[in-house]
């Protein structure tokens, strides 16, 4: 008996896409874990980024996709449909916001529709697309995608500014590279990438960065495999500067997965004595692997441990410097992480601000007498931030705020804050500490 023939490519990715959606949405998955997942099972690399980008655009336009099948069903699909549902978002999704040429979309949904079995549903599929291209999809107000309880924090903390921090998290965020100095300079990667027809924009306040002009594949990217670029959000780059260790410092970089900002700091100066410390032996790996295709494993070392629980790690010897880029509600990358508006719960921020603080003092016994803690988050919330840092110094009696310039965003009691979409960036926080010359350690 001759075997059915496979979906062509084109409704592969549609399957995988629905698929991810299905485990994210209804079943509390992480977007990360199910891509890394679905991703390596489609053989070409144009499906993959296509897979990636169809589950960012709907889950970033969640709210607005089910508007539109309130209004265009005459009832909602039950429980056993969940999948199916998923699929519309796939659909809606390529027509908005990708914009995908939409015969090609619609059939390739429509057909994705009959390889998950319920082609006798395919029709369905193929009428609410069709209505979506005549009519357009309704206009929603953004912020009903958030959570009650975070959209009235960010109310509270931002005021008139907190429909711009929810209008930038539904925007696709711009693909920021940064140059590995120890291999070439920037303007030297620049033109690299303009004779490969790929054009990028600079921004003086990094001294690392580029800005891709459209988004590409990143194993496209000239040398990558050899460690001459990475992929690294402006906000988090200007970690680097915000610590700015002298040669040779020993440096700790107490929640260092997946490793940018460690290999940020090992390129910029290869002499740092610098350990990478991470809770979870998994995401360690990440570091490694970071550190690795960098050619910089060599450099660091890394220990698997609870950072908090000082004398399981720690040989005593202080450090100069300390950068706690702490675990945080990550509501300054929501549109990099669209799934935290799906999994975040009041409850978890009560843990969060424990072990930010929990970190803080634990960590703050390990730096030598004049040297600094960095303190960084990604996100736009004060009571991880500002409120955080401030109760810290507040208790902490040989700690000083030190000043960070502008390039860090705006001031926020004694750091820096970032919010979304600002010259392209991530939200971001900073704060700068240094411990009196004659503190303990």
């Amino acid at each position: 008996m001759a075997k059915p023939d496979a979906p062509a490519a084109g409704v592969a990715s549609r399957v995988a896409a629905a698929r991810v959606l299905d485990a994210v949405l209804h079943r509390g998955r992480s977007l990360k874990a199910e891509l890394a997942t679905a991703l390596p099972q489609l053989a070409d690399p144009r499906d993959r980024a296509l897979v990636e980008a169809i589950c960012f655009a709907a889950l970033r336009r969640l709210g607005q996709f089910d508007a539109a099948l309130a209004a265009w069903m005459s009832r909602p699909l039950p429980k056993r449909d969940l999948e199916l549902r998923a699929l519309l978002y796939v659909g809606l999704a390529q027509l908005e916001p990708m914009r995908l040429p939409a015969h090609a979309a619609v059939a390739a949904t429509v057909d994705a529709a009959r390889a998950i079995g319920r082609t006798h549903q395919s029709g369905l599929v193929n009428a609410l697309l069709r209505r979506a291209l005549r009519e357009g999809l309704p206009a929603v107000d953004n912020a009903a995608a958030w959570p009650a309880w975070l959209h009235s924090r960010l109310l509270a903390d931002w005021g008139d500014e907190a429909g711009s921090i929810v209008a930038a998290s539904m925007n696709e965020p711009p693909l920021w590279l940064r140059v590995n100095r120890r291999q070439l300079m920037r303007h030297e990667y620049r033109a690299q990438l303009a004779e490969a027809g790929i054009e990028t924009d600079v921004d003086d306040a990094l001294a690392d960065g580029l800005k891709l002009a459209a988004s590409i594949a990143v194993a496209a990217l000239p040398g990558f495999a050899d460690g001459v670029v990475s992929v690294q959000d402006a906000a988090a780059q200007l970690v680097a500067d915000a610590v700015a260790p002298a040669p040779g410092a020993r440096v700790l970089d107490a929640c260092a997965a997946p490793g940018g900002k460690s290999a940020h700091l090992l390129e910029r100066e290869p002499s740092l004595e610098l350990t990478a410390l991470d809770v979870d032996a998994r995401r360690l790996r990440s570091v490694a692997e970071t550190l690795g295709r960098l050619k910089l494993l060599e450099r660091a070392r890394l220990r698997a441990a609870d950072a908090t629980d000082v004398a399981a790690w720690w040989d005593g010897r202080p450090f100069d410097a300390v950068l706690i880029d702490a675990p945080c509600s990550a509501t300054g990358i929501v549109r990099r992480q669209p799934d935290v508006l799906l999994h975040r719960r009041e409850s978890d921020l009560v843990g969060l601000l424990d072990t930010q603080a929990r970190l803080l003092d634990a960590l703050w016994s390990t730096v030598a007498p004049g040297g600094v803690l960095v303190y960084t988050t990604c996100s736009v919330l004060k009571a991880e931030n500002e409120a955080q840092v401030d109760a810290f110094l507040a208790r902490t009696g040989d700690a000083q705020a030190e000043p960070l310039d502008e390039r860090f965003g705006r001031a926020a009691g004694p750091g820096r804050q970032r919010l979304p979409g600002e010259r392209g960036y991530d939200g971001f926080f900073y704060a700068r500490l240094r411990k009196g010359s004659s503190g303990s350690t």
